[in-house]
Parts: C-alpha cells; sequence; structure tokens
C-alpha cells in the first residue's frame, strides 16, 4: 500500500514525550480516561488513515463509509438500543449500559481534550471517531469485563491487532508489566498476550456493519467473526479474583461512563 498522506494540520510523526507522559499518569491512576485519548493521539499515527483505506476497498466497507454513519449518536439512541431481541449481540449490549451505566455520549465526551473541541469533518476523523465508539461492543464481543483492569488491558491488546495503533500496544504492554510487579505472577500478563492473539485471529472488526451486527445472535455471531473463547482471560479471573481490587489501571472506560 502507498503511504497515505498525514492528517490534516499534523506532522504525521508520534509524540513518544506525550505518550510516555500520558502512560505514566494512567497507571497511576486508572480511571483517569483523558490520558489513554491522549496516548491515542499521539501514538495512532496513520491507524486511521490505513483502516479507512481498507474499509473502502470492499463494496460493503465503501457502502458504509459513503453514509459515514456517527456511531455514538446512533448508539445513544434509547429507541434504537431498545429494539434487539433477547439473546441478540443488541441486547447483550443494551445489558452492558445498564449494568455498568456508561454510554456512547459518556464515551464521546470523555475523548474530548478540551471543552470546545468539534468533531472534524474528515474521513480519517470520522474512521478514528469509529473505533471509539464500537469499543464497548467489542467488550460484549469478546467477553472482557469494562469495569476491571485485567478486562480493559486484555481488550486493549485485542485492539492493537485489530487496529494496528501503537497506542494500544503502549497501554496494554504497560499493563502487562504493572501485573508482574503487583501480582507476582503472569496469569494477568498471559490474558492480555491472548487478547492479541484473539484479535489477529478474528475476522477484521472495524469493517463490520454494526448496525446489523447488533441484530445477529451473540454466539453466532461470535462464531461468524472467529472470536474464540478468552480461556486465560477466564483462568486468570478465577485464580487471582477482582484484580480492580488492587490494580489501579488502566482502564479505557472511566467512572461514567467509559474504547483511542
Amino acid at each position: 500500500m502507498p503511504k497515505l498522506p498525514p492528517f490534516p494540520g499534523t506532522t504525521g510523526r508520534r509524540d513518544w514525550p506525550t505518550a510516555i507522559d500520558a502512560i505514566k499518569r494512567l497507571l497511576a491512576n486508572g480511571d483517569d480516561t483523558t490520558q489513554v485519548f491522549r496516548i491515542m493521539r499521539a501514538l495512532n499515527v496513520g491507524s486511521a488513515a490505513r483502516n479507512y483505506a481498507r474499509l473502502i476497498a470492499t463494496a460493503e466497507g465503501g457502502r458504509i463509509a459513503h453514509q459515514r454513519v456517527e456511531l455514538a449518536r446512533r448508539f445513544s439512541d434509547p429507541a434504537f438500543v431498545a429494539s434487539f431481541a433477547p439473546g441478540t449481540v443488541g441486547a447483550a449490549y443494551r445489558e452492558f449500559l445498564e449494568t455498568t451505566g456508561y454510554s456512547a455520549d459518556g464515551l464521546e465526551e470523555v475523548s474530548r481534550l478540551s471543552p470546545d473541541e468539534v468533531d472534524v469533518q474528515h474521513p480519517y476523523a470520522w474512521m478514528g471517531r469509529r473505533t471509539r465508539d464500537v469499543h464497548d461492543i467489542w467488550h460484549v464481543l469478546t467477553g472482557y469485563k469494562a469495569d476491571e483492569s485485567m478486562g480493559e488491558a486484555a481488550l486493549v491488546a485485542f485492539s492493537y491487532a485489530q487496529d494496528g495503533g501503537l497506542g494500544w500496544a503502549l497501554i496494554g504492554g504497560a499493563a502487562a508489566l504493572k501485573s508482574l510487579k503487583v501480582t507476582r505472577n503472569a496469569l494477568f500478563a498471559r490474558a492480555v498476550v491472548e487478547g492479541y492473539r484473539r484479535g489477529r485471529a478474528a475476522k477484521w472488526l472495524p469493517g463490520e456493519d454494526y448496525e446489523s451486527l447488533l441484530a445477529e445472535p451473540l454466539e453466532a455471531a461470535r462464531l461468524r467473526l472467529g472470536l474464540s473463547k478468552p480461556t486465560a482471560y477466564l483462568k486468570a479471573q478465577r485464580e487471582l479474583g477482582d484484580l480492580a481490587s488492587y490494580m489501579s489501571g488502566p482502564k479505557t472506560e472511566s467512572s461514567e461512563k467509559l474504547a483511542a
């Protein structure tokens, strides 16, 4: 693939000082979700452009890109979320929202790094928002819990395999290293590695039509997408218990509320 131009107004270079500062802050306070988006912007240079090019390379992806639905708006519509039959991905997503108290518009809000920030009208920016807005759907599909450090770390490793953004790798890797220090065993780290491997083995989720996917039976969708059972993650849950009680982060969701 030829080198794609950088997002207008940016250098196209990674900002490592910002990323390092942000990961230190995130590891110190897992609820400081703003740091996740600082890391994404600093390191996920070019990932939206690459993924957008991949999306429009297929007829279905071209249609999705042409329609350019803002998923945060769609997922914030109570009538839309309430419309899915029991057993579907959408019903599981509805239960996820009810159980956690999270919301698509809450995720959108926390992703803004300044109060006056507005959505940039550009295909790459839209692709970045799309990646952000399906984060909680990926929690549902992968089985990784959103209210624990290990579930978030495993999902960011999965996201790195799917999206290619280096920010995901930094967060997942830092979480795995911290877990080795805190837990004194490798169970957490193995769950993170498994997340990456599951992401590599699965179908490319950014290319899915999410409005249709939500209507599919959950287990059938997992099978179609090649989402294997997270055995290392489930083993770590059983043997380590509630990691959130002694791991402060990182999380990609704050207490709202809340995938770069």
